[in-house]
Parts: C-alpha cells; structure tokens; sequence
C-alpha cells in the first residue's frame, strides 16, 4: 500500500502539471487573437497646430493602457468634416468621437459657451474644470446635448491657460479702440465684443490668417503662444495684446458617440476616463513648457507684446454682464449653468483668493530688474 501511494502521487502531480500547460496553451491564443475596436476620432484642429497633438498625446495614453482591445485614430479637422461640423458628425456616428471646444457649439445653445467663454466669476481654466466634475456642470451638459437630442458622450478636460486679447495691426490702448474694429472670436465673445462696438467675425481657426493677410479682418484672438506662432500670426501682424476676460478659463472637450462608447465593456470604458484625467494633467504641463518658448521665440521674431490696459479689461466685465442678462431671459438653461457657476465660485474664489499667495511678487524679487 505504501508503494502504491508513493507511485500514485507523482502520476497526479504530473496530471496536474500537464492540465497547466494545456490551460496556457488554450488561453494564450485568446489573448493574442483578441479583437481590436477602432475608433475614428477628427480634432477641430490643424495637424500642425499644437492641439492636434494634444488630440493625439490623449489617444496615445488610451491606447497604450488598452492595448490591443482598443485604438483611437485622430484625424486632423478637415479629414472628414469642417471644424464647425464635428459634433453632429460624432452624434449621428459619421464620426466615433472627436476633439474640440464646447464653445464652437454655441449656435445650438447659447449656454454651452459658458464652459470657458468669459470671465466665469472670477475662476481659473482648472477651477471650471473643478465646477464641471464636482460642482454639478456635467450634468447639465449631458441635460443639454440630450434636449438637442444629440447622442453624443462628453468630456471635459485640459486646462488652457488665459488667453491673449488678441493679435492686432496696431495696439489699443482704450475701450473705445475696439468700436469699428473687424475682430476675429467665438462663443460669447462674439457678444461681449459686439457690445464693445467691434464687427465680430467667427471664423474657424485656420481660416484668421489669411483673412488677417487679406484684410478682411483687422484682429484676431486665438489661444496661446504655440498655436499662434505655427498658425502663422507673426507674418500677418506685429502687435500681441496680452490678457483678457473673453476666454479666460477654457478647456478642451472630447466627443464620443454614446452608442460606440455604451458598446466596449466596462474596463474600456474606465481607461477611457482615467485616460482624460492623465491626459488633463500633462497637456497643462506641456502648455507651461510649450507656451513659454514659443512667447520667447515669438519676442526675438520683434513681436510686439502689450497687457491689455485695466480700460478694456473694465469694459469686458461690463459687456459681459449685459450679454448674459440677456441670454439669461431668452434661455432657462443658460440661466440654470450661470447659476451653478457662481455658487461653485462664490465659495471655491473665496478659498483661491484667500490661501494663494501673490506669486509675481516672489518672480520679481529674483528676476526683475534692480533699480541702481
């Protein structure tokens, strides 16, 4: 019996061994052989424009966490639709998904734009992100793209820093400058600007170039240092306004359609999510680091760079609470985001103006210039 036993035991180990392998063997052809989902995105961006690669950096970190089961394609604007195209082309699944700003939605309802258009009570591009994810603002876009009966998932991310007043052939240096002016926005600002006395002209971004060349316009506000030096604003003019309420706390969106996003399972889905929270942090480090040599190289070209005068400043805050006033009695909904905003900054402006501390005060002491 002892025998017996000893000689049966290695049989079971070896049993045991060979049903191992042969589960190996079966699973790994699974792995390998998984199907890959394709989704085909557009950027509102031209390939060379630093957003598009901001497009692709956030497809890049969704792909390299899914692997093979998942791959995002970005096409540049254009590839499929124009720009200004791009979300009915993701909600009727011409498209999978695409890269833009919520703002360019602002024909279909006006309260879209206040995810980034103006001065947004005094919050920063990342305190907006922080009312949209904590504060209640993405409920109210699914509330709106769902009245527009758009099917359509939407996320916000990728804190852009201020943006510049804009491009100018010659500077301004009052309120009134801007009366006559053929001007170049988007969103709300065409409203503010408007207000403010300019002929306001919305065109998509790689279309103000040209029309700066051509004359048809005699200004132009874009975004950032890096898009406005490889879009091309040095050669057309030599004047840069600094500082502005327009677009003061804007962030990027991306699109998926939301039967092809119900369609991947659940694991996708979350390094889809977490994908654009990465992807959130590291385009804000990437515009520190981009931004400020593209505003350096853009001086040594002989740009001309001025902050915005506490004048024009003043009448924007004006045109802005007369703009939303009125969208406010036309559109219940943009009375409801409005709302929603200045609670959440009430409070959260309140804690940022109280804890931070005056940072150009510490940049001055080590790096202005001493007076001898």
């Amino acid at each position: 019996m002892t025998q017996a036993k000893s000689s049966a035991a290695p049989r079971r180990r070896n049993l045991l061994k060979g049903a191992a392998v042969a589960a190996g063997a079966m699973s790994a052809p699974m792995v390998s052989q998984a199907q890959t989902t394709t989704l085909r995105f557009q950027s509102t961006w031209p390939a060379k424009d630093i957003f598009h690669e901001y497009a692709q950096d956030l497809a890049k970190k969704i792909n390299d966490m899914a692997g093979s089961r998942l791959k995002i394609d970005v096409l540049p604007a254009g590839a499929v639709v124009p720009a200004f195209q791009l979300l009915d082309a993701v909600s009727k699944g011409t498209l999978d998904g695409g890269h833009g700003v919520i703002a360019y939605w602002y024909g279909k309802n006006s309260a879209l734009a206040l995810w980034g258009s103006g001065p947004g009570f005094g919050m920063d591009a990342n305190m907006v992100l922080a009312w949209h994810n904590y504060g209640g603002g993405k409920a109210l876009v699914e509330e709106i793209y769902k009245s527009l009966n758009l099917d359509v998932v939407s996320y916000m991310y990728g804190p852009m820093p201020c943006q510049p007043l804009g491009w100018f052939k010659k500077p301004v240096a009052k309120a009134d400058d801007m009366k006559g002016l053929k001007f170049r926005t988007v969103g709300l600002a065409v409203d503010v600007f408007t207000d403010m006395g300019a002929a306001v002209n919305p065109l998509p971004g790689g279309e103000i170039v040209p029309a700066l060349d051509r004359g048809l316009i005699d200004a132009a506000e874009f975004n950032n240092a890096s898009s406005d030096r490889v879009l091309g604003f040095p050669d057309v003019a030599k004047n840069c306004m600094l500082q502005s309420f327009h677009q003061s706390g804007e962030q990027f969106e991306v699109l998926f359609n939301k039967a092809k996003l119900d369609a991947l399972p659940a694991e996708l889905k979350s390094i889809i999510d977490y994908g654009v929270q990465a992807a959130s942090a590291d385009m804000s480090w990437k515009a520190i680091e981009r931004n400020s040599k593209d505003y350096e190289e853009l001086k040594k070209q002989g740009i001309k760079f001025y902050k915005t005068p506490d004048a024009i400043l003043r009448a924007q805050l004006a045109s802005w609470d007369k703009a939303v006033a009125a969208k406010s009695k036309d559109n219940p909904m943009f009375k409801k985001v409005l709302d929603s905003q200045r609670a959440f900054a009430q409070r959260a402006g309140q804690w940022h103006n109280d804890y931070t501390v005056d940072f150009k005060m510490a940049y001055n002491h080590y790096f202005a210039q001493k007076k001898s």
